[in-house]
């Protein structure tokens, strides 16, 4: 078992990977920047290194002095939590050379999947439906013009690589597409280094549904169903839950058995999600492949009772995994709202000074925290400051308890999107179970 973790993250997942490593009694290092000092995931670890200045590009980005660091502490395996280095195929190689322990898939695999272009061909090949569209890059205006009058308007025009809604935008006639194509392409380009695009067919009314997989070293592979995703704002999750009220029981175990068989024959290893985008009639269409832990992973685990970090760790320890797929049951009804430092209204970032943090307590909540009362939540990083997750019998209950559980929620001295999810989940759309990607546009004004 892996004895010395470092945690090249920060906020909640970076907290989160050490309560389970507590668990385990594995010793854990965090890295944090200059304005993260005073972090809760610096305090909790049992070593913490000073990575560098505020700038994400000068310490959680820098790859070099990860390892460095986890060379000083003299760990065995590093950890990237999500975001930052986590989907890097560049730093999972450094790891693998430096004689650490990646706690995710290989670097080869990373490196397939975080290309959009060849992981819709990888999941073509393994029989996995992809969205109609371009299979190779797209690099002139020209081309673009091309293609999108072959798919049919309106289409997606999407960055290969990066991910988080950079680089992507919907385009409804072609008088609108050169622009959004140059656009896109130049920010890629300066973000992910890569200028590459390729175009799909816009689903309407689509849903945003992703499924979780497990895999070990063995060949073994099993799904943890389904989550919902599909409450969103540039193209970024607010609200997921588990799972879908949407889907019936066939298409559920149907994307399941895909999700398995694409990540069987990827030769796959921990854990992943794979993506998908769903429409009116049920259709599936994948959409990508995230290669590390989701933000949104806790639903999943409150429906299933599984630890995924501590499964993450004893993959990448080499253990077998001890579940199958029989064993699996979805056990009531989980959701998760992302708190932002945001205004509700705007979705402009609040950075500031938290007075008062007091999030709610009691059966079926979970919090998942990154900040605390006199804290400061600085500009360099991304807003999200808490997840709150509820898990109830039914999902009813669910919402019901989700609604007492944000009335609850107390911080002062900064602007946060819970006015926001209340309104989301008070409205009878979603109360239907009627979430799709466009929901927020529709019923939040």
């Amino acid at each position: 078992m892996i004895n010395k973790l470092v945690i090249a993250n920060r906020g909640e997942i970076a907290v989160r990977i050490i309560r389970t490593c507590k668990k385990l009694n594995i010793q854990t290092v965090s890295v944090y920047s200059e304005a993260d000092k005073y972090a809760p995931h610096v305090k909790m670890a049992d070593e913490s290194y000073l990575i560098g200045p505020p700038r994400v590009q000068e310490s959680y980005l820098n790859a070099e002095k990860v390892i460095a660091i986890a060379k000083e502490a003299k760990a065995d395996a590093i950890h990237p939590g999500y975001g930052f280095l986590s989907e890097n195929a560049g730093f999972a190689k450094q790891c693998e050379q430096a004689g650490f322990i990646f706690v995710g898939p290989r670097s080869q695999v990373i490196q397939k999947m975080g290309n959009k272009i060849e992981a819709r061909c990888a999941m073509k090949e393994a029989g996995v439906p992809i969205v109609p569209g371009t299979e190779d890059a797209i690099v002139t205006v020209e081309d673009a013009l091309l293609h999108a009058n072959q798919i049919g308007y309106p289409v997606m025009v999407k960055a290969s690589a990066g991910g988080g809604g950079v680089g992507m935008q919907v385009v409804y006639k072609e008088a609108e597409l050169a622009e959004a194509f140059a656009n896109n392409a130049k920010r890629a380009q300066s973000l992910f280094g890569d200028g590459a695009m390729f175009i799909e067919k816009k689903i309407d009314n689509a849903r945003h549904i992703e499924v979780q997989v497990l895999a070990d070293t063995y060949g073994n592979a099993i799904h943890l169903f389904e989550r919902e995703c599909s409450i969103q704002r540039r193209n970024q999750k607010v609200i997921e839950e588990a799972p879908s009220p949407f889907i019936s029981e066939a298409t559920r175990l149907e994307m399941g058995e895909k999700a398995v068989q694409a990540t069987k024959a990827l030769h796959y290893t921990n854990a992943g999600t794979i993506e998908f985008l769903v429409d009116e009639e049920e259709n599936y269409y994948f959409l990508e492949m995230n290669t590390r832990i989701q933000v949104e992973h806790p639903i999943t685990e409150e429906i299933t009772g599984i630890d995924i970090v501590e499964k993450q760790l004893e993959i990448a320890s080499g253990k077998r995994l001890n579940l199958t797929q029989q064993e699996l049951s979805i056990q009531g009804h989980a959701i998760e709202t992302r708190i932002y430092a945001e205004d509700p209204s705007t979705f402009f970032p609040s950075p500031g000074h938290i007075d008062i943090f007091q999030p709610p307590k009691g059966d079926g909540i979970r919090n998942e925290i990154a900040v605390g009362t006199n804290y400061d939540v600085t500009p360099f990083y991304d807003p999200m400051i808490a997840k709150l997750i509820v898990h109830g019998k039914t999902r009813d209950e669910t919402i019901a308890l989700l609604k007492e559980a944000l009335g609850q929620y107390k911080v002062t001295g900064i602007k946060t999107n819970i006015s926001m999810l209340l309104h989301v989940i008070e409205h009878e759309q979603f109360k239907a179970g009627n979430t799709t990607t466009n929901y927020l546009e529709l019923y939040y004004k």
